[in-house]
């Protein structure tokens, strides 16, 4: 009985490493999401799915920060700070209040450092502040932007989304609500990024 079990598990798991390499041959890098998003703008969406204490978003944000200054006029990369668990919401009030601060790209760079680079964990409002404020950034105008009561919107609908896209990891990038790339290296990443854009502006175009 033993040995028969354990061929069915043998079994088993072949059946689904098979299946596994099989989707990851047919989906060429990416993942189809279903149902598809709605997207917030008129240009292709790319959302990147993002925490500034995340390795790997570190390891992509310095090829997707050269690809936006090439980026097609007609995309537009939206980032979406994740939460997946309590001590990741602080990162994620600290991008809005930077965005409605006008400080957000200013501070992009120095953030990922900040955790990357420099081991500085900015899980707390108080180191925060700490950091932000060398950086120009006035301490009152970003308290009252972090604790705002939009703010608690902002958080909610940063949650809602990663619960509507299935996000289970970051960095993850979302193109025009359909098309889901994630756990790709860095360079894979940009360049199924290419791909997908081009197939979606080819779907745009013939739906004119």
């Amino acid at each position: 009985m033993k040995n028969i079990l354990k061929n069915l598990f043998l079994a088993a798991a072949l059946l689904m490493g098979g299946t596994a390499f099989a989707a990851l041959e047919a989906g060429k890098g990416y993942k189809l999401l279903n149902p598809t998003q709605p997207v917030s703008t008129s240009k292709i969406e790319v959302l990147e799915f993002f925490f500034y204490g995340c390795s790997h978003c570190y390891l992509l944000h310095t090829p997707l920060s050269a690809w936006t200054k090439t980026m097609p006029k007609d995309v537009e990369l939206v980032y979406v700070p994740t939460i997946f668990r309590d001590s990741w919401e602080p990162m994620a009030r600290t991008f809005y209040a930077l965005e409605s601060l006008g400080q957000q790209s200013k501070l992009h760079d120095p953030l990922y450092k900040a955790w990357n680079v420099d081991n500085n964990n900015l899980s707390e409002e108080a180191k925060i502040l700490d950091f932000v404020a060398p950086h120009g950034v006035d301490r009152a105008k970003f308290s009252a932007a972090y604790n705002s009561f939009s703010m608690g919107s902002k958080v909610a609908r940063a949650k809602q989304m990663i619960r509507s896209y299935g996000i289970s990891g970051t960095p993850t990038l979302v193109v025009d609500g359909k098309y889901l790339i994630t756990a790709l290296q860095p360079a894979d990443t940009i360049r199924v990024l290419n791909e997908v854009i081009e197939m979606a502006r080819k779907e745009r175009s013939a739906k004119r």
